[in-house]
């Protein structure tokens, strides 16, 4: 199992250590360093300053999300940044929510299955430097009765392939991914709850005549070190309620309805019901300790080199750490506490 580091958003106050993170993470032999983006910075203009500040880490878009781009511009995006880095780039996909595809980047939030497998489609297409032609229900190209002419990419990417990821929480985008897609993005990954996410995956690997057998299951988890796991959930809380309670509406919260079929069906209200009323605080008391503990890595290096091996058992190849703290030394040497934990787990 190898490692990965999420850098998370950029812009907020901890830009130049961000930098520091993950140079410290390309200097342990961390596998991939991945950057997201919602409505505040994007991931692509990050990865290429990362890139360019590493030497051996992949940088990876965790994620570039769908109504944000056209397709092509998005193959264009992947093409220049795998370039840039020198064969480094993983390109990562999403839809994000309807909030954000409707109110900032006024693209209809219909039928997002169709949607991301159609994007799919063009930007393998744009990739293989094939002369790009596309009829689909989203997009047609070249635009009929018009100048338009089939034209293909001109950059030559390093790699003939670019691994594409997808971030897939429902079943059926889980199922879609497994058909589709080089990897999935996972969040909120239980090992004790494996199977929500990948008995969908190997049935759409299944579809396409494959196994996981070569497929990137590549969860991101919280890690916080330290003696004091109550101390480590705790200092988890406001995250896992923002994303439970406020990434999205009350009738479509993806994180919201993966909490559910957890088993925290009760929780999932309360935390929902408190964050919409502004009870920020009130939310994250509500997040279950046991729902934080199984979805995370929390406590000393022998506690989190057991969860790795659980981990891994589950099937997963790349895990992707995203170190609590607020100083650079803490997140640094959570860093490197999770090298030292993979290789206790005998991970390595």
């Amino acid at each position: 199992m190898r490692l990965g580091i999420n850098l998370g958003y950029w812009g907020l106050g901890m830009d130049a250590d961000n930098i520091a993170v993950a140079q410290e993470a390309d200097r342990l032999g961390y596998a991939v360093c991945w950057a997201a983006e919602a409505y505040g910075s994007d991931a692509a203009t990050v990865l290429s300053y990362v890139a360019a500040k590493t030497e051996r880490i992949d940088v990876g878009s965790a994620i570039f999300q769908i109504p944000a781009r056209t397709p092509a511009m998005t193959a264009m995006t992947a093409a220049t940044l795998d370039t840039l880095s020198g064969g480094r780039f993983r390109l990562g996909l999403g839809v994000s929510g309807p909030q954000v595809s409707e109110g900032w980047y006024g693209v209809k939030f219909d039928k997002p299955l169709a949607r991301t497998r159609e994007y799919v489609e063009i930007i393998r297409k744009a990739m293989s430097r094939e002369r790009l032609v596309h009829e689909g229900a989203n997009w047609t190209l070249p635009l009929p009765g018009g100048p338009g002419k089939p034209i293909k990419l001109t950059v030559h990417p390093v790699r003939e392939h670019i691994p594409l990821y997808i971030a897939a929480i429902g079943p059926k985008n889980l199922e879609l991914t497994g058909e589709i897609a080089d990897g999935w993005l996972g969040i909120f990954f239980s090992p004790e709850h494996a199977a929500l996410s990948l008995d969908p995956l190997v049935a759409g690997r299944a579809k396409a005549g494959k196994t996981l057998d070569g497929f990137d299951l590549c969860p991101t988890v919280n890690l916080a070190v330290g003696e004091d796991i109550k101390a480590g959930v705790d200092a988890l809380r406001s995250y896992a309620a923002l994303y439970i309670g406020g990434m999205g509406s009350k009738e479509k919260n993806f994180y919201n309805q993966l909490t559910r079929r957890m088993g925290f069906e009760q929780a999932a209200d309360e935390i929902q019901e408190k964050y919409l009323a502004k009870d920020y605080a009130g939310a994250a008391a509500a997040v279950p300790h046991d729902l934080i503990d199984a979805t995370s890595l929390i406590g000393d290096a022998a506690r989190i080199a057991d969860r790795m091996q659980a981990y891994a058992e589950a099937g997963v190849t790349t895990l992707t750490l995203a170190p609590a703290g607020f100083t650079l030394d803490e997140r640094i040497q959570a860093l490197r506490t999770g090298v030292a934990a993979l290789e206790r787990a005998g991970l390595a």
